[in-house]
């Protein structure tokens, strides 16, 4: 039984929320509301960071510069078809692309996904928790841990994961307010 490798998934965990979350527009630009984009470019499908540099120049604008004039219409097409409703603006190989402002109900629909991904990552979480706590109960009835001991990791192991989950709500409560403020 180690803590450390539980340690490392619940962390995943969190990690993999923290990325969901990046790519939640919150009417603000961020380069990270473009990773899922994928371009079909050169006879397959391409992230669009492997295609172009994202840059954020200002709160309210993303500019996209393609590095190859050929796929820039394929860029540009991936990006209009995407769910993110965007549209770019485009300068030969430069896309700018205004990132409009969000209403009150679209903003609440954003926080009902976000808690969504949050409780999808306090379930991973527990599953992390619930095999650690297995692997404990199979050591103690193997006889290689005392009950003792098995009762004291079992013990570090819900502290641990008590720990992660309230990280979990501390990032949730962050990105709620950064949907919600106006």
């Amino acid at each position: 039984m180690n803590l450390d490798d539980l340690k490392r998934r619940m962390d995943g965990a969190i990690s993999v929320l923290r990325t969901e979350l990046a790519g939640l527009r919150t009417g603000r630009a961020s380069s990270g509301m473009l990773d899922p984009i994928m371009v079909n470019a050169y006879g397959s499908h391409m992230p669009i960071t492997q295609l172009a540099t994202i840059s954020v120049p200002e709160p309210r604008l993303i500019m996209v510069q393609v590095w190859d004039r050929a796929t820039a219409s394929a860029v540009e097409k991936a990006i209009r078809e995407s769910s993110l409703g965007l549209n770019p603006v485009v300068e030969g190989q430069v896309f700018r692309i205004p990132i409009p402002e969000l209403n009150t109900e679209r903003r609440m629909e954003f926080v009902k996904v976000a808690h969504k991904y949050a409780e999808s990552a306090r379930i991973s979480v527990r599953h992390v928790r619930r095999d650690g706590i297995d692997g404990l109960k199979k050591a103690e009835k193997d006889g290689s841990m005392s009950e003792d001991d098995s009762r004291k990791m079992s013990d570090k192991v819900q502290k641990l994961t008590d720990d992660t989950i309230a990280e979990i709500d501390a990032v949730l409560a962050a990105k709620e307010a950064e949907i919600t403020q106006v």
